[in-house]
C-alpha cells in the first residue's frame, strides 16, 4: 500500500476515520455506495447548507467527489487504453471555481454522480485488472488499487464533511 493517504491524513483519517488498509474491492464498495449515501444525507435539506469552517455547500461537496471520480476514472482509462501513464496534479479549487459548485443544483449533482460511479467503478475494475499504473506528478506511483483507496477517501471524507454542515443547520 502506498502511503501518500495515509500520510496526509493520518491511518485512520483523523477526521473521516477512513483506514487505509481496505482491499481494492472494499474501496470500490465504498465509492459505489456514495450516491445512496449522499441521497440519504440531502434528504430533506436544500443541498445549499453553509458551515462556518467549510467553503462548500452539500450540492458542491458532491460535485467535487463526481469530477475527482471522472478525472480518476479517465486517467485509468488514458494508462489502459493508450498507455498514458504520466498525470499531473489539479487544483479541486479551481475546478469549483470554474464549475461554480455553490450554485449546482442538489439534484442534478447526484445525478451526475450516479453516473460518474458508473464509469469509475467500471474503469478501476479494469486497470486493476490489467495491473494499471499512473506515475503522478508529486505523488508518484499511483497503481489502480492506489487509486481506489484514495478515491474512496475522498468521497468518504467529503461525506463527513455533509455531515458536519448538516449537523451545523436545521433542516427545512
Amino acid at each position: 500500500m502506498e502511503r501518500w493517504g495515509a500520510s496526509l491524513y493520518g491511518d485512520p483519517c483523523g477526521g473521516c476515520g477512513f483506514e487505509w488498509s481496505v482491499t481494492p474491492e472494499e474501496a470500490i464498495r465504498v465509492v459505489e455506495g456514495l450516491p445512496a449515501r449522499f441521497r440519504a444525507l440531502l434528504a430533506g435539506r436544500t443541498g445549499y447548507e453553509r458551515h462556518p469552517d467549510l467553503s462548500w455547500t452539500p450540492a458542491a461537496y458532491v460535485s467535487h467527489v463526481t469530477d475527482n471520480l471522472r478525472n480518476w476514472a479517465e486517467r485509468l482509462a488514458g494508462a489502459r487504453l493508450s498507455g498514458a501513464v504520466d498525470v499531473p496534479g489539479y487544483d479541486p479549487d479551481l475546478v469549483a471555481q470554474a464549475r461554480h459548485y455553490n450554485a449546482i443544483a442538489p439534484a442534478a449533482a447526484l445525478w451526475s454522480l450516479g453516473h460518474a460511479v458508473d464509469a469509475w467503478a467500471a474503469s478501476v475494475t479494469a486497470a486493476l485488472g490489467e495491473g494499471i499504473v499512473l506515475q503522478h506528478a508529486t505523488r508518484g506511483a499511483q497503481r489502480a488499487e492506489d487509486v481506489a483507496r484514495n478515491n474512496a477517501h475522498d468521497g468518504h471524507h467529503h461525506g463527513w464533511d455533509i455531515e458536519r454542515i448538516l449537523q451545523h443547520t436545521t433542516p427545512v
